[in-house]
């Protein structure tokens, strides 16, 4: 089965994070997102991925390879401008065969059964079929007592459901996006709600699922894998980490490859990157600092 990782954003709302890396290598507990979701695709039956990329598209490029170290089939689809959900879909129109695919974007970290959502789609008969749950921070989709898609709004409304990011589509759908040019699928989706061929939608339950796209979001999801470890296992050390004896973690750390914390240094609910190193005495809590920055100054909440 086919599936494609929407990739090719700028990662604004982490901008000092993606300012060397694409957004979907930005580390989860010392490993790429993308790579958390290539492995979730593989794990339902998904052997060919497409990624398009933009920002940084050939670190990406290079990350992923020809998709061998993940044992499925990768190909990267450069976009020199930026398409949004919409145009970069429809400009994968050649990857595809009969059947339909999943589309998920990149900084999604979730369990959700794709295999149950390909079953609602295909007795839907319709052209897509989106996967919602419950999550009022970001509810926008109105569903009808037949389980189609209703309305999508623009703004949160009480009582809906929201938008988990992943989506079955058939082939067939990309007619309705015009090719070469910037744009959104949830209005591709409007129009079919407007046509009277609403999409479907598979409500999902008992699910994980983050959103990784704020600094508030990166901590978090970490902190929530991280509570997930017995009380012991709470800090996670990549390889090579010189760690002072003097030195204090507390409630829950991450730390990458050679990560060095000096004398008398405490570090709590923070995420540190590959090559960071810390200064004697030095305090950081609820704070991300990237790769191989020397900090000399305390931190609190700060993404650097």
């Amino acid at each position: 089965m086919k599936a494609m990782i929407l990739a090719a954003g700028l990662g604004t709302r982490l901008r000092t994070l993606t300012e060397s890396i694409p957004k979907a290598l930005i580390p989860v507990m010392n490993r790429p997102m993308i790579a958390w979701v290539i492995d979730h695709l593989k794990s339902h039956g998904f052997d060919r991925i497409i990624v398009n990329a933009h920002h940084h598209a050939k670190i990406l490029e290079d990350y992923l390879g020809n998709g061998s170290g993940f044992g499925v089939g990768i190909t990267t689809r450069y976009e020199p401008e930026i398409l949004g959900t919409g145009g970069g879909i429809r400009n994968t129109k050649d990857f595809w065969d009969s059947g339909p695919f999943v589309a998920i974007n990149a900084d999604i970290l979730t369990d959700i059964d794709l295999a149950a959502a390909l079953k609602i789609h295909r007795d839907s008969g319709g052209l897509a079929t989106l996967i919602v749950h419950e999550m009022p921070s970001f509810s926008k989709i109105e569903l009808d007592q037949k389980g189609l898609v209703k309305d999508i709004s623009r703004d949160v409304k009480p009582g809906r459901l929201a938008f988990t990011g992943i989506h079955v589509i058939e082939p067939a759908l990309l007619d309705f996006i015009r090719p070469g040019v910037f744009s959104d699928i949830i209005d591709c989706y409007r129009d079919l709600i407007r046509a009277g061929s609403p999409p479907a939608a598979f409500i999902s339950k008992g699910h994980y699922w983050h959103d990784v796209g704020t600094l508030k979001s990166y901590i978090r999801v970490h902190e929530e894998l991280c509570l997930k470890r017995p009380p012991s296992d709470r800090f996670v050390f990549g390889s090579g980490c010189l760690i002072h004896p003097s030195a204090r973690l507390l409630d829950w750390a991450v730390l990458g490859d050679g990560v060095e914390l000096g004398e008398g240094t405490l570090v709590g609910r923070s995420v540190l990157w590959d090559g960071v190193r810390v200064g004697a005495g030095v305090r950081i809590a609820d704070s991300v600092v990237s790769k191989r920055k020397t900090i000399g100054k305390d931190l609190q909440g700060v993404l650097l």
